[in-house]
Formats: structure tokens, sequence, C-alpha cells
């Protein structure tokens, strides 16, 4: 099926709606999409045309979003679009909206603190230790000699003996 796939980059407009129905979660809110461009006669940006779309969300997406956008916010959204006319009181009106697929906080603007939504049944972390991500690199092996690796010849040429299995 071809579908109109599109990444929009903007901020949360309108605090988002969350109903629970029959079909499943939904949520939707309004997301403003600035182009900005640099200005040479003022040597600096300009703001451009203001677009906005409706964005829905279903299902799992849409319960995050509900916990996790507010107005204001940078956000990210991939989804399908979908331009619908219609004619209310006799005038023609186009709206723009997002299916969304994903939907994130634009880390380029601020920071963001990820948590995964508990299961049922289960703690509310995966209950692995968090990675430590600054720890020293390794050590050098045992078996190499500082000055090159095991098979290389030593100062004078001569080949050193092979290291006996566990012993450092």
């Amino acid at each position: 099926m071809n579908e109109t796939m599109v990444c929009a980059v903007g901020n949360v407009a309108t605090r988002p709606v969350y109903r629970e129905s029959a079909n499943g979660a939904s949520a939707r809110f309004r997301l403003a999409v600035t182009s900005r461009y640099w200005d040479r006669d003022k040597s600096g940006w300009t703001d451009g045309h203001t677009n906005f779309f409706t964005v829905w969300a279903n299902r799992v997406l849409a319960t995050n979003v509900g916990a996790s956008v507010s107005v204001g916010d940078p956000v990210i959204v991939q989804g399908r679009l979908k331009v619908r006319t219609e004619t209310r009181d006799g005038q023609s009106w186009t709206s723009a909206d997002l299916d969304a697929v994903a939907i994130g906080h634009d880390l380029s603007r601020g920071t963001s603190a990820f948590r995964r939504p508990a299961r049922e049944g289960e703690p509310a972390g995966d209950g692995r230790p968090e990675p430590r991500w600054e720890s020293a690199p390794p050590a050098p092996s045992a078996s190499a000699p500082p000055d090159g690796p095991p098979d290389s010849p030593t100062p004078n040429g001569a080949r050193p003996a092979p290291a006996a299995a566990g012993v450092a």
C-alpha cells in the first residue's frame, strides 16, 4: 500500500487528549512545525510559516503519549500523512493529520529520561543493573610483553619461550 510516511519536528501546541474506548486507547494533540531560515539582510535566524498537524496515536503509543508529552515539548513524530478536505457551513476546510508510528522528545533541544512501562505482574524495572559506561579501559594482556606481541623477537633477536598455560 502506498502511504506517505513523514517525519515532523516541532513543538506540542495543545494538551494531549487521551481517550479509552472499546477499540483501545487513543490520544491526539496539535503539533506546530515552524521553518527557520538564515536572513542575510538581518544577519540572524527568521521564523518562516508555521504548519499545524493533528497527531493521532493509538494503543500503547497513546498511553505513553498521555504520560510523557506536555504543551511546549519539542518532539519528533514519524507517521502516515493524511490530508483531509471537508465542507463545513459552506466553507471548504483542509486539515493535515499524522497517524503516528513513533513519537519522541527532540534531544537536540533538551534532555529526557526514558522509562519502560511496567507490565502486569512485573516490577517497575527490568531487573538488570545499569551498564557502567564510564568503566576503565581493559588492562593489557598478561601474555603480551610490553614491547610487542608474544611472537615478536626480543631486542637481541631471540624469540621468547611460550608461556605456560595459566601462568601470568
